[in-house]
C-alpha cells in the first residue's frame, strides 16, 4: 500500500499515472496547496522542501515504511520496485533517466513559469519581458521533443516509461502558455497517444472532484507571494 500525498498539479499527475500504470495499490491524502495544506508539520515531515508529491510506501525496503518527496526520485523508485517502465541496466536506462531529467530541468520549470507569468502574475502587464521569455523557451523544448518524437516512438526510444509520464502532464492545455500544437505534429501524435492509455485515464482521476479552496486573493498569496517563504 503507497500512501498518496499529492495534489492534481502536473508533478501530482506523473506520479498519479505511475501508480495506476504499474497497479499499485495507494491511499490518496489531498494536499490544497491554495489553502497551505503543504506547509502543515504533518506534511513538512515527509517533504521537507514543502513541495507535493510526497509519498510513504507501508512496504518498502526491507518491509517497512519509506517515505519519498520529489516527484522525479518517486517515479524512479516505484520503477525499480515494479520493475516497470523503467530499463535495469544499459544504454537505454540512462537514456529514460536523461528525458526525465529533462522534464525535472526543463519542461517543468519553463512552462510552470509560462503559466505563472501569462495566468496567474498580479499586474501580468508589467512582466511583459518575462511572459515573453518563458512562452518562447517553452515553444524551444516543445521543439525539442517534436525533434525528438520524429526519430522515436516515446521519447526515449521505442517504449514507453517514466520520462513519458513525466513529460505528458506537463503538455496538457498549451493553450495556456499561447501555445498551438499544430507546428508540432509529432509531439501532438506522441500525446494524444498517451492520453488513450487506461492508465493515463485512470490517473487524471486520482484526487478529482475534491472540493478546493478558490483562488482568491490569500491563495495567491500562499502560493506565490511572501506567505509561502515565511512559513517555514
Amino acid at each position: 500500500m503507497i500512501d498518496l500525498y499529492s495534489w492534481t498539479t502536473p508533478n501530482g499527475r506523473k506520479v498519479h499515472i505511475m501508480l495506476e500504470e504499474c497497479g499499485l495499490a495507494h491511499r490518496d491524502h489531498p494536499i490544497d496547496i491554495r489553502k497551505g495544506d503543504q506547509f502543515t508539520p504533518e506534511f513538512l515531515a515527509i517533504s521537507p522542501n514543502n513541495k507535493i508529491p510526497a509519498i510513504i510506501d507501508q512496504d518498502g525496503p526491507g518491509g517497512t515504511p519509506y517515505a519519498l518527496f520529489e516527484s522525479g526520485a518517486i517515479l524512479m523508485y516505484l520503477a525499480e520496485k515494479t520493475g516497470k517502465f523503467l530499463p535495469t541496466d544499459g544504454p537505454g536506462r540512462h537514456r529514460a533517466i536523461q528525458w526525465l531529467m529533462f522534464q525535472m530541468g526543463g519542461v517543468g520549470p519553463m512552462f510552470g513559469q509560462a503559466n505563472h507569468f501569462l495566468i496567474y502574475a498580479k499586474d501580468k502587464e508589467k512582466h511583459p519581458h518575462s511572459a515573453m521569455r518563458y512562452q518562447n523557451d517553452a515553444k524551444r523544448l516543445c521543439g525539442v521533443l517534436d525533434t525528438q518524437l520524429g526519430k522515436t516512438e516515446f521519447v526515449a526510444g521505442d517504449d514507453y516509461t517514466i520520462a513519458d509520464m513525466a513529460i505528458w502532464p506537463w503538455c496538457m492545455n498549451p493553450d495556456r502558455r499561447g501555445i498551438s500544437y499544430d507546428p508540432y505534429p509529432n509531439l501532438r501524435r506522441w500525446f494524444d497517444r498517451i492520453a488513450a492509455r487506461d492508465g493515463v485515464k485512470r490517473g487524471l482521476q486520482v484526487l478529482e472532484g475534491i472540493p478546493r479552496a478558490p483562488l482568491d486573493a490569500k491563495a495567491w498569496d500562499i502560493m506565490f507571494g511572501a506567505t509561502q517563504f515565511q512559513r517555514r
